[in-house]
């Protein structure tokens, strides 16, 4: 059994000067993993402080680095004491727990990059990565215990019939594993290429999605090609899942690829940009989002709307801040017949102009509207560049600017008031 040689290899080691030389490289090289991977958390984590999904990526990979770079040294160790003919089984026991403890923590980056929105771990991706950890140390015990070769033979041996073909389980878990390790590693490649892009100020936000978003979708294909290959199926069959799709588009699936589309007619002819505050139907907000199916708009409430892009591409949509983000702002008040009109409008500019958010290079304008039943209908125009930020909080800011300016101007703001007028006589009450 190889555990029992293992065993006796140790044994044997206790009573060789050599073993002290094991045990301080493997120390050594303990220490120098770890410190290194601090060193690298803490230079990087200095950099992203400010941005919390960065800073969870850069947490999740420092893990990885410090068993990385523990394997390594203790392989260039061995491969030392190994020229000057010295044992070395005490690496044979080591080696193996850290690259699972390194496999471990590099499973945990890939799925946390790539499944993890917003840096935020779900009580099922906790599940899962206690299930993979559980399978990778399950993998080394079968190493150390040499049972794994017994294992896979069984697993060779076993067939499984798929049509006219018989399978073994062992192909069938090899084209599992390569399919899934190459589709994780080219999402978090995409993942990667899209922060990437995103910090690229000085690009167009709309191209840089637009090539995120193909980005993803080649390295994927790449991925599902490649893992086809190795799996050995032919490359042909593809042929047939084209027309099936085909089939699918013509049957029921031209709603789905018409978002796709228009997703892509949205980013590529830059008629919403992230951050235009837009009107489409009975939605309203602004975008903080623009993916491949739909685009996602916040309202000042803090409500997200999921929109399908065909409906941006179809249908009217009001955009606030597309060529230029500044919108008027129109708020109403009605004073009394005996104000001097001119002075009112005056105030009603100088108070809208003590407002932080309303624009001074586009200064309110005043005007008399109307001549109403209850007194003199008076409107204020004014401009602001944030509409994002909403319009009820400024107009609710103007208002009481207005107010106050003109109670302390005595200007009257009469109420509604209404004449009744019995005509005939009054009937005489019951008794």
């Amino acid at each position: 059994m190889p555990l029992a040689n293992l065993l006796n290899d140790l044994l044997g080691d206790l009573r060789d000067p050599g073993l002290m030389w094991q045990a301080g490289a493997i120390v050594l090289s303990v220490l120098l993993g770890w410190t290194l991977s601090r060193f690298l958390w803490r230079g990087v984590k200095a950099r992203t402080a400010n941005n919390d999904v960065a800073r969870f990526g850069v947490e999740s990979f420092g893990r990885v680095v410090g068993p990385l770079a523990i394997v390594v040294l203790l392989w260039a160790s061995q491969k030392m004491l190994g020229r000057f003919h010295l044992h070395t089984n005490l690496f044979n026991l080591a080696l193996p727990i850290f690259s699972s403890l390194a496999v471990i923590r590099f499973g945990f980056y890939l799925l946390r990059r790539v499944f993890a929105r917003g840096g935020v771990v779900g009580e099922g991706m906790q599940n899962f990565e206690k299930a993979f950890q559980l399978l990778v140390w399950l993998a080394f015990v079968l190493y150390i215990t040499g049972f794994y070769q017994d294992v896979f033979a069984f697993l060779d041996d076993t067939l499984i019939p798929l049509g006219k073909h018989k399978v073994s389980i062992a192909t069938i878990l090899q084209a599992a594993v390569s399919v899934v390790v190459l589709l994780l590693l080219a999402m978090w490649a995409g993942a990667a290429l899209e922060e990437r892009l995103m910090n690229l100020h000085t690009m167009h936000s709309n191209l840089r999605v637009v090539i995120a978003r193909m980005g993803r979708a080649v390295l994927i294909l790449v991925a599902v090609l490649v893992s086809l290959s190795l799996v050995g199926i032919d490359l042909t069959v593809l042929s047939v899942f084209g027309g099936a799709l085909g089939v699918g588009l013509g049957l029921g699936l031209q709603k789905i690829a018409s978002n796709y589309v228009s997703g892509f007619i949205i980013l590529l002819d830059r008629s919403l940009t992230i951050g235009n505050v837009i009107t489409v139907d009975k939605y309203s907000g602004q975008v903080t989002q623009i993916n491949t199916r739909y685009t996602v708009l916040q309202g000042t409430d803090g409500v997200e709307a999921i929109v399908p892009n065909e409906m941006l591409v179809s249908g009217a949509v009001q955009n606030s801040s597309l060529s230029n983000p500044a919108v008027v702002i129109v708020t109403r008040v009605t004073v009394g017949y005996e104000s001097d009109v001119d002075f009112v409008l005056k105030l009603m500019e100088d108070a809208a102009l003590s407002i932080e958010r309303v624009m001074k290079d586009k200064p309110p304008s005043g005007m008399l509207q109307a001549f109403g039943a209850d007194g003199l209908e008076l409107a204020l125009a004014f401009w602001i560049a944030d509409p994002e930020n909403g319009r009820g909080g400024v107009t609710s800011d103007v208002n009481r600017a207005i107010w106050k300016s003109l109670k302390e101007n005595g200007i009257s703001v009469p109420f509604p008031q209404r004449e009744i007028r019995l005509i005939g006589p009054v009937p005489e009450p019951s008794a």
